[in-house]
């Protein structure tokens, strides 16, 4: 059938199964991947989509089969595999997973020792010049079951007595949140009401992106119903989370960031933040208010990790729903997140809407995207808008940012897709909307 080379993306390998992602290639992946880390031996885990299970045999016999030993831990959630590495020291880690992808997708993504990374790309000439014959060894398996140890680990980093008996509605969405939040939710003072907890790689109840509106409508439903103090949805892997306040009202990533930080600062006072710079101005006015460091870094959950780990901050976030910890070898839990927003709203001892009112200052536009032929029309584009608004504060950390006294945006180029994205916030409804028209109107010219 041959390696469709377009698995091969930015941050992890990705595609759908069996068009794209097949057991030929699972089997490449492992050869290359062993050959690539040295390690003498790699955990493996995965999620529960359909195609998982087929994948896993032909990925596995393909690590074997270079001679490294592979320790399976089974359906776990994606920060299992980082805690394992990141965490117990082990050399290197897959997880088979497509994340929150539609279910006609899978994926790997892959750590080494110390947390580095394995970029889609960087793996992608090892797979395909890959030597006909394997290793002559042959590795062995060994069966684990991890998540004990990883469960301590996501309760490090809260105090459980000081944890209030909170009703929380949660929607694994049928993803690894329905295995691993019964295993957390026995060690905590709170009462948990389960959403589509059944482990189901067809996704039946709604797609496994929790930024979705139509994923987040039945927590919101249930959130009132059950007049419950906080709701959360997770993505299939759990490495994203999504929150809902007590009068059903969604969280927006940026301002769950800053809830995180403020626990962190209450902890560590003068700590280091990350924030992504399409996050709204009042990520880092907050921050600096409570007394910590605010630091800004290029969109992405790599950079944001990376930027934690060479700023020494405690934690960092991103409007995606990503959130990465120091403490956790600088990787994403969405576990570790929901422990943190629980001892904060415990202390706090105020309905979460009340809380978050103190963020809703300025008005910020979702992401907007504009489809082009190829990657000189961004950068034609960006010219453009450099020099229209020549007369605000400008830089180019991750495409063109832009700052006024009321205003700013940013225009960059998708890291994946054919896409310039642009993302701005002003300080009230009208303003905002003059300048995305503007914006808009300059991006549509240009394509006539």
């Amino acid at each position: 059938m041959g390696i469709n080379e377009k698995i091969f993306k930015a941050y992890d390998i990705r595609g759908t199964y069996p068009a794209e992602l097949n057991e030929e290639a699972a089997y490449a992946i492992g050869r290359a991947l062993a050959r690539r880390s040295r390690a003498k031996t790699i955990v493996v885990g995965s999620d529960m989509r359909l195609s998982g299970p087929a994948l896993k045999v032909k990925l596995i016999e393909g690590i074997n089969d270079e001679g490294a030993d592979v320790i399976d831990v089974g359906l776990v959630s994606v920060d299992t595999i980082y805690f394992v590495v990141g965490i117990l020291k082990y050399e290197a880690g897959i997880m088979i997973t497509a994340s929150h992808n539609p279910p006609e997708y899978n994926g790997f993504k892959m750590v080494l020792k110390d947390m580095a990374w394995i970029r889609g790309q960087e793996l992608k000439d090892d797979v395909l010049n890959l030597p006909f014959e394997p290793a002559g060894s042959k590795g062995k398996v060994t069966v684990t079951d991890i998540l004990p140890q990883y469960i301590q680990h996501v309760l490090s980093f809260c105090d459980v007595k000081k944890i209030s008996p909170l009703k929380i509605v949660v929607d694994a969405g049928n993803g690894m949140a329905g295995k691993i939040m019964p295993l957390l939710q026995s060690h905590l003072p709170v009462e948990i009401i389960p959403l589509n907890f059944k482990l189901d790689g067809s996704f039946p109840a709604h797609l496994s992106n929790p930024l979705l509106p139509q994923s987040q409508a039945q927590l919101q439903a249930e959130v009132l119903k059950q007049q419950a103090d906080l709701g959360v949805v997770f993505d299939g892997d759990t490495d994203r989370l999504v929150f809902v306040d007590e009068k059903g009202q969604v969280i927006s990533a940026d301002h769950s960031l800053l809830l995180m930080a403020k626990e962190f600062l209450n902890r560590e006072p003068g700590a280091k933040i990350v924030y992504n710079l399409i996050c709204s101005k009042i990520v880092p006015e907050k921050i600096i208010e409570w007394g910590g460091q605010a630091v800004r870094c290029a969109v992405g959950y790599v950079n944001v990790s990376a930027a934690v780990r060479e700023s020494g901050a405690a934690m960092g976030g991103e409007l995606s729903a990503h959130y990465c910890f120091r403490d956790n070898a600088y990787a994403d839990s969405g576990f570790i997140s929901f422990v943190l927003i629980l001892q904060l709203l415990s202390e706090s001892n105020r309905p979460l809407s009340e809380i978050m009112s103190a963020f809703h200052k300025y008005v910020k536009t979702p992401e907007i995207n504009f489809e082009v032929d190829n990657r000189d029309e961004i950068i034609t584009i960006i010219g453009l808008l450099k020099e229209k608004y020549a007369d605000g504060a400008q830089d180019e950390v991750d495409g063109l940012t832009v700052q006024y006294p009321n205003w700013w945006f940013n225009a960059r180029p998708s890291n994946t897709e054919p896409l310039l994205r642009i993302t701005a916030e002003a300080d009230n409804q009208p303003l905002l909307d003059q300048k995305i028209n503007e914006l808009q109107t300059l991006a549509e010219e240009f394509k006539k």
